[in-house]
């Protein structure tokens, strides 16, 4: 009924109303949808640039991305120098699938074309995608799939990949999205990079001033044992050594070993001439190797070191030795600020080596002073009261009748001679130099019986009679040296003696060399296959071997002319 008061609208005009108040409704829904989304973007911003420990950034960046799209799955590789990839951080799988899968990936397939062309890459499914080449045993299905590199500055420092267990994909505002946070994430990351290496260095330079001090210090110890250790802390090294020249030519030691396996290989040797070690000598200068298989350096139990720096310890501008500094074969490499670092520490171990050199010195002239001066002392005043003492006895000696006492005393003028020729010998050995070498077969005799006392109750006693220096040279020096050795060893192995002599006399035309133990004396098969070249010896000069033996010792005699010799 119409009363006259209702009011009618065209269904045109009011059609248009409703779709606008829709659109509006639908536009104010997806302004709310972006307020939300750059809400969850500003929130993933602020979690990656709080933080400064590189490892905390890289994990929250790949945990970011995961949140921000909702996706399932997540990493984060990291490349090396040669475009492989040195890091991979994951999220989404359990500890048991990483464990399936096994190794990382390592650059190939999609994870390769995105590493080969850092643009960001963005598929619907997965497995369409040519350049797929599947997973391995244990590796989660998944489905759509978005990549996008991270820069830092001009440098691809890594490459976000995401994806989805089922078929939702990722659209064209989730890659937006993602690729703001990589932006955000290169920041972060080259934040972080440049904290950690403040912060290395400002550990390298209070360990240099700390070692610096101990340098200085008189009682610094074993300063390139300490150095070793720093260097080992500082640079998170596996290992570090102090490789030096050996006797042969063609080795290195290694003189000091910190870190794994540092109980076998310190003492061991590297054959290799031609080794990274080897050439950093020969070249004087530093180089840092990302991988060291092929340095071809292995611990006790087999394993391989891997990435390290090998540094050259100078003096005098030659290399004396090398600093190696390694870590094992699958770590990661070391930075060229800890290159710089370790450089610099063993431009300090090389002033150490020179410091210690010039003490060693200093203490060696000391001593040398110190012999010289109790040798003067033992020729000036004890030798010539005991030549006086002998003298006076010889004197007294005279003015008895024969007899007991005078036999008595005549002994003992005997032993004054006997005691005279040894602190003679220990006159000449005080006042050798020690940095000269031995040209005399008196040196060569008294370093034969230092030599050899460790293996006997006490160190033989040595003298020596006429002038042996000029006459015992050339091969008939070499021929004493021979049979006072030979003999000695004799002694050693079967005489179970407690006190030895040697001496060795020039008189009359001859050479006597006379070698004296009180042990428990030759046997007769000991007799003739201990003796036989030491009495060959004495025939073919013209000589005489003779040897007395008992239960109370043995005294063998090497009697040759030199005449012949000197002719």
């Amino acid at each position: 009924m119409d009363d006259g008061h209702s009011i009618d609208f065209p269904d045109e005009p009011r059609g248009e109303l409703d779709l606008a108040l829709d659109n509006l409704v639908a536009r104010a829904r997806d302004v709310l949808k972006i307020q939300g989304r750059l809400r969850s973007l500003l929130r993933a911003n602020q979690a990656i640039v709080e933080q400064l420990d590189l490892p905390v950034v890289l994990e929250r960046i790949v945990a970011s991305a995961v949140e921000l799209v909702g996706a399932k799955y997540g990493a984060l590789g990291v490349l090396a120098i040669d475009g492989s990839l040195e890091q991979f951080i994951n999220v989404g799988m359990t500890p048991d699938q990483i464990i399936a899968i096994g190794h990382l990936p390592e650059g190939h397939g999609l994870l390769g074309a995105l590493i080969d062309d850092p643009h960001p890459i963005r598929l619907e499914k997965l497995s369409d995608d040519e350049r797929s080449i599947g997973f391995p045993a244990g590796h989660p299905p998944m489905g759509a799939f978005l990549g996008v590199p991270v820069r830092v500055r001009d440098e691809v420092y890594g490459n976000l990949y995401l994806s989805n267990e089922d078929t939702r994909g990722f659209s064209a505002e989730d890659e937006q999205l993602v690729t703001a946070l990589a932006a955000t994430a290169g920041v972060a990351i080259e934040n972080a990079r440049l904290y950690a290496e403040t912060q290395r260095r400002q550990a390298w330079s209070a360990a240099s001033a700390e070692f610096t001090a101990n340098l200085l210090s008189p009682e610094n110890g074993d300063a390139i044992a300490v150095l070793a250790g720093r260097v080992l802390e500082l640079s998170t090294a596996d290992i570090v050594w102090v490789l030096l020249p050996g006797a042969n030519p063609a080795e290195l030691v290694i003189a000091i070993a910190r870190g794994d396996d540092e109980a076998n290989m310190q003492g061991s040797f590297i054959t290799e001439i031609d080794s990274v070690a080897a050439s950093i000598i020969r070249s004087g200068m530093p180089k840092q190797v990302d991988d060291g298989v092929d340095l071809g350096f292995v611990l006790s139990d087999g394993r391989s070191l891997g990435p390290a720096m090998a540094v050259p310890l100078m003096t005098d501008g030659l290399a004396e030795g090398v600093l190696l500094v390694a870590r094992m074969h699958g770590k990661l490499p070391f930075a060229v600020t800890d290159l710089e670092m370790a450089a610099d520490f063993a431009g300090q171990a090389s002033v150490a080596m020179e410091l210690e050199a010039a003490r060693a010195d200093r203490q060696r002239m000391v001593i040398l002073e110190d012999r010289g001066r109790i040798a003067r002392d033992l020729h000036d005043h004890v030798i010539q009261q005991l030549f006086g003492t002998g003298l006076e006895l010889q004197s007294i000696a005279g003015g008895l009748p024969m007899g007991p006492v005078s036999d008595r005393i005549v002994q003992s003028v005997t032993n004054l001679d006997a005691t005279i020729s040894q602190i003679r010998t220990i006159i000449f050995a005080l006042s050798a130099q020690a940095s000269e070498a031995p040209t005399s077969v008196r040196h060569w005799i008294i370093d034969l019986a230092n030599e050899l006392a460790p293996a006997l109750e006490s160190t033989p006693a040595v003298s020596f009679a006429g002038p042996v220096d000029l006459i015992v040279t050339n091969d008939l020096a070499d021929d004493v040296l021979a049979v006072a050795r030979e003999a000695l060893v004799n002694v050693i192995k079967h005489a179970g003696a407690s006190h030895t002599s040697v001496s060795l006399a020039v008189r009359e035309g001859h050479v006597y060399l006379e070698i004296v133990d009180d042990g428990h004396g030759f046997d007769e098969a000991t007799r003739r296959s201990g003796v036989a070249n030491l009495e060959h010896r004495a025939v073919s000069r013209g000589g005489v071997f003779a040897v007395e033996s008992d239960s109370k010792g043995t005294r063998l005699l090497w009697q040759v002319p030199y005449e012949t010799v000197a002719a």
